[in-house]
């Protein structure tokens, strides 16, 4: 596709946001006995993104008064039926026109190849939040999770060949198709597709924004894995050739902020889990990042201070969410901002 012909062209998440969208956690056969922990981490990361831009929370009917007792008043809530809770995947992705209006896009949610059952209520979510926020739909047949795909807003996309060609989403489309109507959708250019995602990530059949995302045009961080006794060496390690050898599309190499290794904690029932410390989210000012009380911790923070050298680097608890399938990327998505003239990008 010829850049001039671009109509509408997702932003990067370092964009302004006007506002934040999470879900209220209600699938409570996910969480099982950390179900009500699990309520707790949603809360303190609402809160900490509270600090540096509203907060909507969205709540099945009859939960909105619980979400206020536990968030903060940067915190909005709206009751709208929902599944599950991340939002990240079943949410719009909005996009700009070339004056600066904006849309929501909103592709076909399936559950991740119908893992979770029901999530019609999930499918629909979009268009209700859209019809809320007073923004056009603009519907897509393809099915696509917002967690999937990370872009530098200058044309650049990267996914994984993992999840987007798995036949669980989108058996009908080739490659081709698929990079077509993230063009046509997103405004995008240039596809980079990675092999993997991470080899735990059984819900999203690894999802990019566990193992490398956009810090700023030619940038990224990446999930690096140093033990070649463990599953992801290999992946990591192919994942980093290919960020290596690929160039975006304004034609510059990619520059690379390698992440530690996971951090392995172990839950009171025994259960091990691993926090992503790629999967944070780029708040107005801020990169609020998950973490997991470990050793690790302080050489990933450090890490993210190095790749946002003008953001605030915020770390919040973790374990609970990773637990459940997901960090603060999962259960987050930006709204945002109208760009305006005058307006800072």
């Amino acid at each position: 596709m010829n850049p001039s012909t671009t109509t509408w062209r997702m932003p990067a998440e370092w964009a302004p946001h006007e506002r934040c969208l999470m879900a209220w956690p209600t699938r409570e056969s996910l969480w099982g006995p950390y179900f009500e922990e699990a309520k707790a981490e949603y809360a303190a990361n609402a809160n900490a993104i509270g600090e540096f831009e509203p907060v909507l929370m969205i709540a099945n009917p009859g939960q909105a008064d619980e979400v206020r007792k536990a968030c903060g008043k940067a915190v909005d809530v709206i009751e709208v039926p929902i599944d599950d809770s991340w939002i990240r995947d079943s949410g719009p992705i909005i996009v700009n026109d070339r004056q600066g209006g904006r849309a929501g896009v909103d592709f076909r949610f399936n559950s991740w190849g119908e893992r979770f059952l029901p999530y019609d209520k999930d499918d629909a979510l979009t268009g209700r939040v859209l019809e809320h926020l007073g923004l056009e739909r603009r519907p897509s047949d393809m099915v696509l999770e917002g967690g999937s795909i990370t872009v530098d807003g200058e044309g650049t996309l990267i996914t994984t060949e993992q999840c987007l060609l798995n036949p669980n989403r989108n058996p009908s489309m080739s490659r081709e198709q698929i990079e077509d109507e993230l063009r046509r959708r997103l405004g995008v250019t240039t596809v980079i597709w990675l092999p993997y995602g991470h080899f735990d990530d059984a819900h999203t059949d690894g999802h990019v924004d566990g193992v490398c995302t956009f810090v700023r045009p030619g940038a990224v961080v990446a999930q690096t894995c140093t033990d070649p006794a463990l599953p992801d060496f290999e992946r990591m390690a192919a994942n980093l050739e290919v960020l290596r050898s690929s160039t975006d599309a304004a034609g510059r190499p990619i520059e690379i902020y390698e992440l530690p290794e996971f951090p392995v904690t172990t839950l009171p029932d025994g259960t091990e889990t691993m926090v992503a410390y790629a999967n944070f989210y780029v708040a107005n000012g801020a990169v609020i990042t998950p973490i997991a009380g470990h050793e690790l911790d302080e050489p990933a923070l450090a890490t993210l201070r190095k790749a946002f050298p003008d953001r605030e680097v915020v770390g919040v608890p973790g374990n609970i969410v990773a637990f459940g399938g997901g960090g603060v990327h999962c259960i987050t998505q930006q709204i945002p901002v109208e760009i305006t003239e005058g307006t800072v990008r």
